[in-house]
């Protein structure tokens, strides 16, 4: 028999600042090998290696996937199923929604989503359905960054409108303040950051990889960063580094917050931070020297005063007029709109008849009542695994007339609790289109193989669930192909879908973008918000404060839980290759801490407060300052043992000052040896 050969090009769309190339290797239709695209300007020939093992291991294993649908027949977190046709999942879950919304009203459903996948019809057309039902949705943004996109809307109008990074050979300084790429974007920390022509300054209670390979890391102490950030713009105004031009043209504010900066020494911000002063000095100089690039992280706004770190921090390119020129601007997010995606389009808003949104802080307390919620379907999300108060959030879903649907390409946490699990078909197995977060880049993700058994899209699953429910809205049924098409119109892309699948991804705009050009900002008087009128009518301060976190007290540590090298979020937990390079769950201290409590490398140790404990392996590094604890997220709790617990445990689902999000990383613990 002969062996046809043939590579096909698509693109990873999970929630990663890189949207890689993808070479998919097929022999006679069937996946042999998923890899890095050698021509693609991210991935150049080679996957992170999450990726790699991931896309290579149980997302081709039928054993591991989903592949029917399935209806419970266990008890509530057991995860026993029996499998069932789709006509009759369809039917049943239809006719129980049905029977809510006319006894309860469509408000007492309530849906869970978030990024598992971030390619845009796959996640965003199920809001389609989901608005026409009148579902209550849980805010998504609240497990991760909505704290910063309420901070820059009152500063800029908008958080995705980012810096083009290819306009990095311009600059003279990228500043990478509480983001962690060598986990959370790989490719731009093994390409971009070592490729920038210039010096390269990290802020960061870790030291992680991206770190230690730049020109400075400041080493702060969490919840410390508004300080920081004055102390430099103290710093910057001493050097005469601020440009007092662009502040009189283009900013509202500078004339209240200049008088503040006089007491925000480089001594004052060293006792705030733990930040050396000479090293503030430095920092400062290096930033204020010429064009300069400002990424803010996501996990730098996963704080108790995370809106007003992220408005204290970006009035460093405000003040030194790092905006609408080369090599300047501030990156929190690039949104879709810049390269033409309408986004308005993908969800149909029209048809909304859905009830004020939850945030997820406040999801486990939420579902204990039928009052509030009779359903709930979870989809591109496994909350079990990464909301807070996971505990409760388990107890509550226990609930046997809390009717719980749950979409995944995997058995996962949320699945055992589930009425009726949908079987979702992987990016390797339909046409989408992904447009990247940090790149301006646009690219197609490429059918390379036909859903595992019976799986379907998240798309066709919620068409199928439309007509189920007898709704007739076209939007409800228009097919991939015909969105794909409307969606590339608006990209202005020429040759179309089938053009960008053998090119698999370009730049709709081909030269770099400078970020706000013209100097027109989105807020509503076209300038730079330092002081904020409706930040000050929400409620929240008009000035960024300097002021920084009280330091935990009485032996208690402040525990983050960043992002793991190894794992997406919290995914790719279950592949087994992916599990033996994590190894046992650890929590890493600081040396000083260790000799405190007492604790050496490997000690079994408890950590506990008033929401959980947990039971982790400890690491004695400097790679984090003194008072902190350091757990990565993302395992998940079914592979953890009797505890069936991962750091979640611990979070109580504390809020941020601005938009209801998550603080996770402002978690105290207390530690102790088992």
């Amino acid at each position: 028999m002969a062996v046809n050969k043939e590579i096909l090009k698509t693109t990873c769309p999970r929630d990663c600042y890189d949207a890689c190339g993808i070479e998919v290797l097929r022999e006679n239709g069937k996946i042999i090998s998923v890899r890095g695209d050698k021509d693609h300007f991210v991935s150049r020939g080679k996957l992170c290696a999450k990726c790699q093992i991931f896309y290579n291991g149980v997302v081709l294993d039928e054993g591991v996937r989903l592949t029917q649908p399935l209806r419970r027949v266990g008890a509530k977190g057991e995860g026993r199923f029996e499998p069932v046709s789709w006509d009759t999942a369809m039917s049943e879950i239809a006719a129980r929604f049905g029977h809510i919304v006319e006894a309860n009203g469509p408000e007492n459903i309530l849906h869970a989503h978030y990024t598992g996948t971030c390619s845009l019809i796959a996640n965003n057309f199920p809001m389609r359905f989901l608005s026409r039902l009148g579902a209550r949705e849980v805010e998504p943004d609240t497990v991760c960054n909505m704290a910063g996109h309420v901070a820059l809307g009152y500063m800029l109008g908008t958080s995705v409108h980012g810096f083009d990074p290819r306009t990095v050979k311009d600059s003279k300084c990228v500043l990478v303040w509480g983001a962690n790429p060598s986990a959370s974007a790989p490719h731009a920390h093994s390409h971009w950051l070592p490729e920038a022509p210039c010096s390269v300054i990290v802020v960061d209670p870790v030291r992680h990889a991206t770190a230690e390979a730049a020109d400075m890391h400041l080493q702060l102490f969490p919840g410390s960063d508004a300080a920081l950030a004055f102390a430099m713009m103290h710093v910057l105004k001493r050097e005469n580094l601020i440009d007092r031009e662009f502040l009189a043209a283009h900013t509202i504010g500078w004339d209240e917050l200049e008088p503040v900066l006089e007491n925000c020494t480089p001594e004052w911000g060293a006792a705030e931070t733990g930040v050396p002063a000479a090293d503030i000095v430095q920092a400062a100089k290096l930033y204020g020297a010429g064009p300069a690039l400002l990424w803010l992280g996501q996990g730098l706004q996963r704080q108790p005063m995370g809106g007003n770190i992220i408005r204290a921090c970006a009035t460093l390119p405000a003040i030194c007029g790092n905006y609408a020129k080369p090599g300047a601007g501030l990156l929190y997010l690039n949104g879709g709109g810049q390269k033409g995606v309408d986004g308005d389009y993908l969800v149909a808003p029209h048809l909304s008849n859905s009830p004020d949104t939850l945030s997820q802080m406040d999801m486990a307390a939420y579902l204990e009542s039928a009052e509030n919620a009779r359903a709930f379907l979870c989809w591109n999300i496994n909350p079990v695994a990464s909301s807070p108060e996971q505990t409760r959030l388990m107890n509550a879903m226990s609930r046997d007339d809390l009717f719980t649907v749950v979409l995944d390409i995997f058995a996962t946490d949320t699945t055992d609790f589930a009425d009726y699990v949908l079987p979702a078909a992987s990016f390797l197995e339909f046409d989408d289109l992904v447009s990247g977060y940090f790149n301006m880049s646009f690219s197609a993700q490429a059918k390379v193989a036909e859903p595992m058994g019976e799986a379907l899209p998240n798309q066709e699953i919620f068409r199928r669930l439309a007509r189920a429910m007898g709704f007739t809205e076209p939007e409800l049924q228009e097919s991939d192909a015909d969105i794909i098409d409307t969606i590339m119109k608006g990209v202005g892309t020429a040759g179309g879908f089938e053009a960008l699948k053998a090119s698999g991804t370009l730049f709709p705009n081909p030269e770099p973008q400078m970020q706000f050009a013209g100097y027109k900002f989105l807020t509503d008087s076209g300038k730079v918000e330092i002081a904020s009128a409706a930040a000050e009518a929400d409620g929240h301060p008009r000035l960024p404060q300097s002021s920084s976190d009280t330091r935990p007290g009485g032996g208690r540590l402040r525990l983050i839980s960043p992002a793991s090298e190894w794992l997406m979020n919290d995914s790719y937990a279950n592949d087994p290759k992916v599990e033996k390079q994590l190894g046992a769950a650890t929590v890493t201290i600081n040396p000083r801490d260790a000799e405190a409590h007492g604790l050496a490398a490997g000690s079994r140790v408890r950590l506990s407060n008033g929401t959980g404990s947990l039971e982790l392996d400890v690491v004695v590094s400097d790679r984090v300052a003194p008072g902190v604890a350091m757990s990565p997220k993302g395992r998940w709790p079914r592979r953890a043992g009797k505890e069936r617990a991962n750091v979640n445990t611990l979070n109580p689902g504390q809020k941020t000052d601005m938009g209801e999000s998550s603080a996770v990383h402002g978690v105290e613990v207390e530690i102790a040896a088992i």
